[in-house]
Order: C-alpha cells, then sequence, then structure tokens
C-alpha cells in the first residue's frame, strides 16, 4: 500500500505473459481472522520467461510442483512476487497462503464488511488473496470451493454455476462453484455471510430458465424490489437490442455497505455498494431509483462487453468501460420512454413524451460529462480514453475513460447509424469473443462496416480520440449569400496541449480528430430549414451531421431564404467546445423555437451561463438581466414543454461548469453571482414558480416514470426559485411539502430548500427530524450528512463539528464520500475560502484516508489538482496544502501519483 519509488508502467513496453493459465481450482477455508487459501493452477507455457506471479500482503505457507513440495531455495519470494524459475511446457502448481479479511481496510481483495466476507478485484485486488499473474490477459477457467462455519456464513456465493454443497464435520458446510467460461482473475468474486434475497425464475429469448438474485442484509430484503426488477429489464434489453443473452444458469447481485466503488462485473455475482441496490419511496429519491436501474444495468451489460470480451491490458479500459456506458446510457433512454407507455399516455402524446424522455436522459449525461470530464481534460492529470502510462492504475478509473470514452463510442453510433453499429458489434463479438483484447479491435470491427457503407473513407482520424488527450473546440463561422441563396458553414477544430503535453510547450502537434457534427438552421422567426448540401442527392432534412476530419473543412447549403440563426452540436454529438458568436438575442430565439430539444436547452444555459459570469467579473456596468427574465418566463408559459425537459432547462448552470470559463478562477465571486442571477429568477417570476408547483403535483402512489419525476424536477425546482428569491409564503410551503411529503424527493428537495435559502429555526427542526427519521438507514444518514455539507451556511469548521458525530466514520466510503467528498469537491463557496481552512481540512482528510484505503484518498486529491487556475491568494493556500500532503512519509503511490502531476505540471 506505502509507496517507495513510483514506477511508471507504459502501454508501448506491453509483453504477452510467458504461461497460460488453463484452469485455476480455488479452496478457501474462511475465517475473518486467518483465511487459508489453497490455489492449484493449470500453467503452460506460451513464451521464454520464468513463472512470476503478484502477491500483496500474504503469508506464504508451502509451493509446490507436479504434487512435490519446493524448498525454499527452489523459488524466490519477494514482498510483492513470488519467482518460480525452471519450469518445463506444463505444469500444476498447488500454492497455500493466507490473508488476513478483518484487517483488510483497503476493501481491495477479501475483506469482512459487516460480518459478511466480499472481494474486489478490479483492478489489481486478486494478488490479496493468492499468489497469481494478476493481470487481465491471463483467462482461466475457475472452480471454487469455500468452507465456512454455517451459523455465522450460510451463504456461499462465487462466480459461475453452483455445482455442488454439502455439510461438513465441526458445523461448517462446503460449496463448489464452476464458471464455465474463461476469465481473468480481476472478475473473481465470493461472498459469504448471513444474507437475504428476493430472486426470480425467468425464461431467456432461447428457452433457458435462469435465476435471478438480490441479496442484502437481513431485514432489507423489501428494499430490493426495483433492483430485481431493473435486472430483468436488463436482461430482456440486451436480448432485444444487442442479441446478447445470458451464458449463465444463475445472475446474482450482493449489496455491500464497504465498498470502494459503485459496483464490480464479476461473473455471474455482481458486488454492489448499497447505495446502487437498495431504494423505497421513503428513502431513495428518483435520483436514485434512475442511478439503481443505470447501474444493474451497466453491471449486467458487462457479461459480454467486458466478461466475454475483455482487456488485454489496462491500458484498454476503456474497451469495456466506455462501451459499457454508452449501453447503460441507452438502456436507461430506452427504459424512461418505455416506462410512460404505462402512464395513460397514448399516440402523438405518448411519442412526443417519448422523446422528451430520451432528450432528458441526454441532457443529464451531458451535464454529468461537463461537470466531471471537461476540467479533467483540462487538468494535471489529463490522458486520452486510452492513457499511454500510469503509475497507479487505480487512478485511471477516470471519467475521461468512462464518460468521454462513452462518447467516443456514441460518435461511432453517430457515423455507422444504429443499423451499422450493430453489424459492427456482431462483428466485434465473432472476431473475439472469449479473448483479451484492444481498442483497435473494437475500432477495426466497427471500421468494417463504415468502409462497406462509404468505401472512399476510413477511421483513421477517428482513432486519435483513442490517443490524443484534452477537449477539441470546434470554431463556427458562417457566411451568406443573399444573391445565391447559399450558407457556408466552416468548421476548424484545435485541442491545444494539456497535463504532460504542455511540457512539449508549442512544439506539440495534435492532428485533427473525427467529429460528428450535427446542425441546424434556423430562419429570423425560429422556423426550422429545410437543409440541402450542395453536390449532395440526399433529400433535405432539418439536421445534417457534418463528418469533420480536417483542421478546417467548410459546406455550403442551398435555397437558405435568409441569414439563418445555426443550431449547433446537436444532441451533443461529439465531446468537443463550440465557438460562435451568438448574440444574446440569437440564443434567446434558439431557446423559444429550436426544434432540437436539447440544443434549445443548450441555448438557455449559455444565455444564463454569460449573465452570471458577466456579474461575477465584476464590471463596471453590471449585465441587464430583463432579457434572461423574459427567456425565463418564455419557457415556463410554454405549454408544449415536458416538466423533466423544462426542469434542466430552467436549472442554472453550475458552478463547475462556469468555473472552467472564468480566468482566474474567483470562486466566491461566482458564487455570489450565480446567487444574484437566481434571486432575480425567483421573485421577478413568483407568479410563474407558484404555477408551476399548482400544476406538477404528484398525488397517488409514488411511481419514478419520467413523467412523475419530472413534475417533482419541475415542482422542486420552482420551490428552491421562490425561496431564493425571498417569498416569504414559500417557506411556509417549504415546511408543508417536508411534513406531509409522501416520498424521500419531495422531503429532501423541501429540506434542500430550507436549509439553503431559508436557514433559521424552522430549518433546523426538520434537519433534526430528518436525522430522526434517518437514524436506522445508513443510506438516508448519508443523505444527512451530504446535505449539510454542501449547505450554502457550512464552512470547514462545521464540517469538523460533523466529523466527530457518532454516526460519522470516516472508514466506510459512503460516509466518507457523504460528508468530506461533498464539502471539498460541491461546496465551492466555503471549500474555497480566502483563509485556506478548506485546503487545510482537504489535507488531513487526504492523509487520514491514505493511511488505510488509497483508492479513497487518491479521488479526495484530485480535488485540488487544478489549483494554479484559481485567483494567486487561493493559489498560494492550495499550493501549501498540497505540498504537506507530497511530503508526507510513507505516502501511497497512488495519491503520490497525483498531487506530484499537481505539483510539477503546470496550468
Amino acid at each position: 500500500m506505502r509507496s517507495d519509488t513510483p514506477v511508471t508502467i507504459r502501454r508501448q513496453d506491453y509483453q504477452p505473459y510467458p504461461f497460460a493459465v488453463d484452469t485455476v481450482a480455488l479452496a478457501f477455508d474462511l475465517q475473518p481472522a486467518l483465511t487459508t487459501v489453497t490455489a492449484e493452477l493449470e500453467v503452460v507455457r506460451q513464451h521464454p520467461g520464468d513463472l512470476v506471479l503478484d502477491g500483496e500482503d500474504l503469508e506464504l505457507v508451502s509451493v509446490a510442483v507436479d504434487g512435490q513440495p519446493l524448498a525454499s531455495h527452489a523459488y524466490q519470494l519477494a514482498p510483492t512476487t513470488l519467482t518460480i524459475p525452471g519450469l518445463g511446457e506444463r505444469a500444476r502448481l498447488t500454492l497455500v497462503s493466507r490473508c488476513r479479511p478483518a484487517e483488510n481496510a483497503t476493501l481491495m481483495g477479501l475483506y469482512v464488511s459487516n460480518g459478511v466476507f466480499f472481494t474486489q478485484c478490479e483492478a489489481e485486488g486478486f494478488r490479496r488473496i493468492t499468489w497469481f499473474p494478476d493481470r487481465p490477459d491471463v483467462m482461466s477457467r475457475y472452480t471454487v470451493t469455500l468452507r465456512a462455519p454455517k451459523a455465522d456464513f450460510p451463504q456461499l456465493l462465487s462466480n459461475g454455476n453452483l455445482i455442488a454443497q454439502r455439510e461438513l464435520a465441526d458445523g461448517r458446510h462446503e460449496a463448489v462453484w464452476e464458471d464455465p467460461f474463461r476469465k481473468p482473475c480481476y472478475l473473481f468474486a465470493l461472498v459469504a455471510g448471513k444474507l437475504a434475497w428476493t430472486e426470480k425464475r425467468v425464461r431467456t429469448r432461447s428457452g433457458r430458465d435462469v435465476l435471478l438474485q438480490v441479496y442484502t442484509d437481513p431485514g432489507n430484503e423489501g428494499k430490493t424490489e426495483w433492483a430485481l426488477a431493473s435486472l430483468e429489464r436488463s436482461l430482456r434489453w440486451d436480448e432485444t437490442r444487442f442479441d446478447l443473452e445470458l451464458d449463465l444458469d444463475r445472475f446474482m447481485i450482493v449489496a455491500a455497505r464497504d465498498f470502494n466503488m459503485g459496483a464490480m462485473e464479476n461473473k455471474g455475482l455482481n458486488i454492489f455498494n448499497a447505495a446502487y441496490v437498495l431504494a423505497d419511496p421513503d428513502s431513495a429519491t428518483d435520483a436514485n431509483y434512475s442511478a439503481i436501474e443505470a447501474v444493474i444495468g451497466h453491471e449486467y451489460f458487462h457479461n459480454w462487453t467486458g466478461n466475454r470480451v475483455t482487456c488485454r491490458d489496462w491500458f484498454q479500459l476503456s474497451l469495456k468501460e466506455g462501451l459499457t456506458v454508452f449501453r447503460d446510457q441507452e438502456f436507461t433512454a430506452d427504459m424512461m420512454a418505455a416506462a410512460l407507455a404505462d402512464t395513460g399516455l397514448t399516440g402523438d402524446a405518448l411519442a412526443k413524451a417519448q422523446a422528451s424522455a430520451r432528450t432528458v436522459k441526454r441532457i443529464d449525461d451531458v451535464i454529468a460529462l461537463r461537470a466531471a470530464q471537461f476540467p479533467e481534460d483540462a487538468g494535471p492529470m489529463a490522458h486520452p480514453i486510452r492513457p499511454e502510462s500510469y503509475q497507479e492504475i487505480g487512478n485511471f478509473y477516470t471519467a475521461t475513460v468512462y464518460e468521454k470514452g462513452a462518447e467516443v463510442i456514441r460518435m461511432q453510433h453517430t457515423l455507422l447509424g444504429e443499423a451499422g453499429f450493430q453489424r459492427g458489434m456482431a462483428e466485434y463479438f465473432r472476431r473475439h469473443d472469449g479473448q483479451a483484447v484492444t481498442c483497435d479491435d473494437f475500432v477495426d470491427a466497427m471500421e468494417s462496416v463504415y468502409r462497406a457503407q462509404h468505401p472512399e473513407r476510413d477511421l483513421t482520424a477517428f482513432r486519435r480520440w483513442y490517443r490524443q488527450a484534452g477537449t477539441p473546440r470546434v470554431r463556427v463561422t458562417l457566411a451568406y449569400d443573399a444573391q445565391a441563396r447559399t450558407c457556408t458553414v466552416t468548421l476548424a477544430q484545435h485541442c491545444a496541449p494539456v497535463g504532460v503535453e504542455r511540457l512539449a510547450g508549442d512544439s506539440l502537434h495534435k492532428a485533427p480528430v473525427h467529429i460528428p457534427f450535427k446542425i441546424g438552421l434556423l430562419d429570423a422567426q425560429g422556423h426550422p430549414l429545410p437543409l440541402r448540401l450542395s453536390g449532395s442527392d440526399a433529400a433535405a432534412s432539418d439536421t445534417v451531421v457534418l463528418e469533420l476530419t480536417e483542421a478546417s473543412q467548410h459546406w455550403v447549403f442551398t435555397d437558405v431564404p435568409g441569414h439563418p440563426v445555426p443550431s449547433l452540436l446537436r444532441d451533443f454529438s461529439a465531446p468537443v467546445i463550440v465557438e460562435y458568436d451568438y448574440t444574446d438575442r440569437d440564443l434567446a430565439l434558439l431557446l423559444a423555437h429550436d426544434t432540437n430539444a436539447y440544443a434549445r436547452r443548450e441555448a438557455g444555459q449559455e444565455l444564463a451561463a454569460r449573465h452570471i459570469l458577466a456579474h461575477a467579473s465584476g464590471a463596471t456596468t453590471p449585465p441587464d438581466d430583463a432579457q434572461l427574465v423574459q427567456a425565463w418566463r418564455a419557457v415556463l408559459d410554454d405549454p408544449q414543454v415536458d416538466p423533466g425537459w423544462r426542469a434542466r432547462a430552467l436549472n442554472l448552470p453550475a458552478e463547475k461548469v462556469l468555473a472552467e470559463r472564468m480566468s482566474p478562477i474567483d470562486p466566491g465571486a461566482l458564487a455570489q453571482a450565480r446567487d444574484l442571477v437566481r434571486a432575480r429568477l425567483g421573485r421577478d417570476l413568483a407568479g410563474q414558480w407558484r404555477a408551476a408547483i399548482d400544476d406538477n403535483q404528484t398525488p397517488g402512489a409514488y411511481s419514478p416514470d419520467p413523467l412523475s419525476a419530472g413534475r417533482r424536477d419541475l415542482k422542486n425546482l420552482a420551490l428552491s426559485y421562490l425561496l431564493a428569491g425571498g417569498d416569504a409564503p414559500a417557506r411556509e410551503l417549504a415546511e408543508l411539502q417536508y411534513r406531509d411529503a409522501g416520498n424521500m424527493t419531495d422531503r429532501l428537495a423541501a429540506l434542500a430548500a430550507l436549509v439553503n435559502h431559508a436557514p433559521g429555526a424552522a430549518a433546523d427542526a426538520a434537519l433534526a427530524d430528518f436525522y430522526q427519521r434517518s437514524r436506522r438507514d445508513p443510506l438516508m444518514l448519508d443523505k444527512w450528512f451530504a446535505l449539510q455539507a454542501t449547505a450554502r451556511t457550512t464552512d470547514a469548521g462545521q464540517v469538523r463539528k460533523l466529523l466527530a458525530h457518532s454516526d460519522f466514520t470516516l472508514r466506510n466510503p459512503n460516509r466518507a464520500r457523504a460528508l468530506v467528498f461533498q464539502f471539498c469537491l460541491n461546496n465551492p463557496r466555503h471549500f474555497h475560502a480566502a483563509d485556506g481552512a478548506g485546503y487545510r481540512f482537504w489535507a488531513e482528510q487526504v492523509l487520514a484516508l491514505d493511511a488505510f484505503n488509497p483508492e479513497i484518498a487518491a479521488r479526495l486529491a484530485r480535488g485540488l489538482e487544478q489549483w494554479t487556475r484559481y485567483a494567486p491568494v487561493l493559489r498560494d493556500a492550495m499550493h501549501a496544502a498540497l505540498e504537506r500532503v507530497r511530503s508526507q512519509a510513507g505516502l501511497s503511490r497512488n495519491v503520490t501519483e497525483i498531487v506530484s502531476k499537481a505539483l510539477e505540471i503546470s496550468a
């Protein structure tokens, strides 16, 4: 866990492993204090070299080759490797080792949480279980035998299919599991303990009966119904949309209270953070329900995109993660549309609502990308979706690999179309099922379809997305020729050096990438124009995809009746930043009339951002917000728009997104400016906000369907605007909603509105009441801590008091994220206090976490990686905090890599 000298691992240095490991037989004698693991490996030589196995925090008991014990001089044992020289072409290796799960606070490898054994092996946790070549290109068939005291561990679970179980002497029992498919060791899993479960038998499309199960701690099985239903929907969707069927007799999900990640796709035995499994209307919000469905879908879809075809090496991580994020995004969009069929809508109304639901999902995905990945692209840890090097692979489970990786897959979908993309997927599995492959292998399969569609083209420029870091900027210019009735659109792309590339200065040349750029044109009244490209025989359409593959290209649209207003990057067709000289009037027109719902909302966000940033800049002549108020009023008064879309259109841009456009970043000025604009909109549109509350009540039984959720979104946004505007009656309305809410979404929204916009006795009483409701539910308590951590009145001193609360523990990742992470990463107005108190708190918590859980510590450490972009007084204090962390003796490799790069690579 602790660092000596960090070693940089480079993609170009990849070498295949000298041996194949055909089969693995693991036997566990499970005891929390000391577990014995016997591993029998059938190894076959593939290349010259010694057998070198990885291990960490293991006690080696014995080594045997072909049944003959080896003396200690016949192998070399180092702290993290076991080398056995001189093996022939084939050997049977038997290793006995011990580990201490109860002491394993890293939550990597085999550990104990609340009396239950869990595992987490991705990326390099298996080496904490037994000696093994811990790399993803070593794929084996596993048989696993679990033995444990039955009274304490009645459920014994592992990957694949249960093939035998029996009672043993002295109160123990045994279960044997067999996984019929080859897998890398990072997909190994076991769970043992006292668990309750819900289950359902379903029939696959080919007629096989399979068992779906969701396990949790006893007493919470009633909160697993949504998870089980989501699992069944995932199975059906993958059969229907991608023609991929479950390949095992059963599929299990287990909820863990202590878990570093969101979930893990272990073959047939997915282990989940409990936050992505447990839900009922009284404890989970609409966002929780949506996240559970999405994450369950994500991990289930990994069964093919990640398990059946996996990564050759960890540089290829986006091969499985980017592709599977794209799949889970599409799954959620399809499920949102399908859920609306049960709301009573029919015909055109249903079709319109379904289209809007898909747009809402797309908006939410882009919001997340911009808030997390765009800053990452601009920081010292910037990397392509396929990194070229790393010191600690755990630091590269990033928004770039996942969310930007998904956008790169989505661009391929856009270029090929749905039918073409599906042909590409089928070809990918035909070529590589059962293999560990590379990102290039995936693009090769897609390119085979693309070139069949367009014989004159290829994906050479597209492949650069995999090796170039940073967010490209696309400059758009329009030239209108009134006499010829033509409009010439020019797109020019540029991507500045980022991360380590900055060290090369201006000498670095980044080649153009392939950007599918969706565009539409509106006339001066906001009507969509039919687009006809010069030289093309395609039918006119209101949206055209321009394929930008060079530094600059232009296209000519014919029969354009007047100077148009462009609707740019519709549906966010590429992860780029668009530069175009819109007037405020253009933006207002697009917000009012654009037929592309994504671009329509984008225009309003740009208009709001301009006003907020103008206020934050301290200009002598502040902007007149009347135009923004009028634009917001038009959306509120439009009866044709969906409430979920309206809520997203009317919410102000997040401070994280706005900060990316400030130089230097001044969080205090930004927060004050955003508050000013929010209050103005709250006051001037009070009547419309009250009407939105009245019109969007959701009586009756709770449902997380997108129509009901959208109504709650809009109603609760309206309530917060009213309180931000100082509306006195709204305080009573918030108190009433908190008291009488029939679901957690409304209760938590009312509480947040009171705490953030009407602090005082009523807010304090509601907060105390929420705590009493939450005391026996860890996930609700996380909400209680998180709400206070992000409150507008919470500073570092108050967070320190919450650290001392009897219900807080830094050792539970969810609780640490709820309080420490939420304050440091999502409360910019107080985290960035001028006295540096927030940064000192950050340094203390990074070091405290690093002492036992470097994975979590490293994620918190990234909170200051863009320190050079801030105002000087903040920059100096951040620098001191980073140096304090870097100077700590015995710092983990995880944190060392992040703080060192932050200090060494200036922005």
